[in-house]
């Protein structure tokens, strides 16, 4: 991928909570299609500021990869490849300042939540946590899968509606499928006709899984 693809290159990383440098858990917070880092900090005013930092890259026009996450990859390209290069950087940022994968939680909402699954998928190791909010593995159901090396034991979350537009409810049961074969502790949480959006239960599960890495 040449420069001019990268197009996550050169987007900034908002943050909040206790300074990267002073902090002993860190979340990557990737937003949703349309949406901003700012939104995806929005959540950070019920969740755990202190001895927590949180990153939120930013999506060039607001967009992690053009089209929906259960086609073909080729046709999200070279966007998904740039957007995993930008989840990449944010966790290298996090590992210079001496915080291990094991206390770094990636999460993300819709298409953010996709793109931290599938990075976890792609690049797995035992990180502090996963959650995945009205999202799923990326690619056809043919592609996903079949993935080389082990979560070791990471703690997932993964929330969504059965009605949800934008994320089929077979795609999340698969998505759990898969991660727990790669050795991931998986916590699936089905809401009936919900919206396409963050609820409070699952705040409390990103509460509880960071209390659990702060203890």
């Amino acid at each position: 991928m040449n420069a001019s693809q990268d197009i996550h290159a050169n987007t900034p990383v908002l943050r909040r909570g206790t300074p990267l440098e002073e902090a002993s858990v860190a979340v990557i917070m990737l937003h949703g299609r349309g949406s901003s880092p700012q939104d995806i900090l929005s959540l950070v005013d019920y969740l755990p500021r202190e001895g927590v930092t949180y990153l939120a890259p930013t999506a060039t026009y607001a967009t992690w990869y053009p089209q929906r996450f259960v086609v073909p990859r080729a046709q999200n390209e070279p966007h998904l490849s740039s957007a995993m290069g930008a989840v990449a950087r944010a966790l290298a940022s996090v590992s210079e300042a001496g915080i291990a994968p094991e206390k770094t939680v990636l999460l993300g909402f819709s298409q953010g939540a996709c793109l931290a699954l599938d990075y976890a998928a792609h690049h797995p190791k035992r990180y502090g946590g996963l959650v995945g909010l009205s999202g799923g593995l990326i690619g056809t159901d043919q592609e996903i899968g079949n993935y080389e090396g082990s979560l070791e034991g990471t703690p997932v979350f993964l929330g969504c509606s059965d009605v949800d537009f934008h994320i089929p409810l077979g795609r999340v049961q698969v998505t759990t499928t898969h991660l727990i074969a790669m050795g991931a502790s998986v916590e699936e949480r089905i809401y009936p006709n919900f919206g396409h959006s963050v609820n409070e239960d699952e705040i409390g599960a990103v509460n509880a899984m960071l209390m659990n890495l702060l203890a």
